[in-house]
């Protein structure tokens, strides 16, 4: 199991880029696709105040950051 899943779409820019930087700095990450995925979009919703902002990654604990920085990303993982 990762310690992260990116929930994020096929044409999503800034998920491109955060997918690019989570695999340059070897941070292994699940992606779900919340258009192709059922549920995908209600979750990211419940963590962005109604809204399907993506890359939301959602972390082992439940905590989601909404498109972080891969060092936000880093500093969360080092804390879990």
């Amino acid at each position: 199991m990762t310690a992260v899943t990116m929930y994020s779409t096929t044409w999503c820019g800034y998920c491109h880029r955060l997918k690019s930087q989570l695999d340059r700095e070897g941070i292994a990450y699940q992606v779900i696709d919340i258009e192709k995925t059922p549920g995908a979009a209600e979750i990211v919703e419940a963590v962005n105040n109604g809204n399907q902002t993506v890359p939301t990654l959602v972390y082992a604990d439940g905590s989601a950051h909404t498109n972080p920085s891969v060092a936000q990303v880093r500093a969360k993982l080092a804390a879990l």
